[in-house]
């Protein structure tokens, strides 16, 4: 799941995009279509992150749908225990502070984890027994797995820590872990603009400043075409990954 949903104004304007979202979007669901078991062709993957990167599972969600599961099997993350305290930055929606640059130290010396959990069973998920001294929760984003595809803040594990980690000034570390997904080139691509925004800011208040003048500068530049799907149909897949 992907922290950010819980916080910042702006959330329900699903429709109110840069004007060229929609042929972006409607580009890269062709190559989006169902993941397929290995990873992109790219030449340009990034190279593996050294620091920790881990995550707390909890068995919310299908495992053969599951990006964290995937990373698992590779050997990418580190599975972490109810109960274990993580020193890293962990993107959680209990956090209070947005994810900036200025976390970027944090992450090089402690590391980055993400919870694996469902928007749906947000009620039930013990955040109490994952503790941080740095909870983080995402800006604006938008979901490029297959999915939640084209849906704000569904992000999937992956790009959850891809997109902490660019924001953070790791964007080869993002690359690399994105790469293990045939779909993975697409979230930077449709975010890039976003990301690149995000970056550019110092710390937690500056990336929310950034976060409301690219909301609102898509609000001016509106697009009236439907773009993203009716809310009767978002809680569908709100638990996979």
């Amino acid at each position: 799941m992907a922290p950010g949903k819980k916080s910042f104004r702006g959330k329900r304007s699903n429709q109110h995009v840069e004007r060229n979202y929609a042929e972006r979007l409607q580009d890269l669901r062709v190559q989006s279509s169902d993941e397929s078991s290995g990873s992109t062709d790219s030449e340009d993957e990034g190279v593996e992150a050294t620091f920790a990167v881990s995550m707390w599972d909890l068995n919310h969600c299908d495992p053969k749908k599951c990006s964290g599961r995937k990373l698992s099997r590779h050997n990418l993350i580190k599975n972490l225990k109810l109960g274990q305290k993580f020193q890293g930055l962990v993107l959680s929606p209990v956090g209070t502070q947005c994810v900036s640059p200025n976390d970027k130290e944090v992450i090089e010396k402690y590391g980055l984890a993400v919870i694996d959990c469902s928007w749906a069973k947000i009620d039930e998920t013990p955040f109490g027994r994952m503790k941080s001294p740095h909870p983080r929760l995402l800006p604006f984003l938008v979901a490029a797995n297959p999915i939640n595809y084209g849906k704000p803040y569904q992000l999937s594990c992956v790009e959850a820590l891809a997109a902490a980690m660019f924001i953070t000034g790791h964007r080869k570390e993002a690359k690399f872990y994105l790469s293990k997904f045939s779909w993975g080139h697409s979230f930077i691509e449709l975010n890039n603009e976003a990301l690149d925004m995000y970056a550019s800011c110092t710390d937690s208040k500056s990336v929310i400043e950034a976060q409301t003048k690219y909301l609102e500068s898509a609000e001016n530049d509106k697009d009236t075409r439907k773009m993203w799907p009716s809310s009767d149909s978002e809680s569908e897949s709100d638990s996979d990954k």
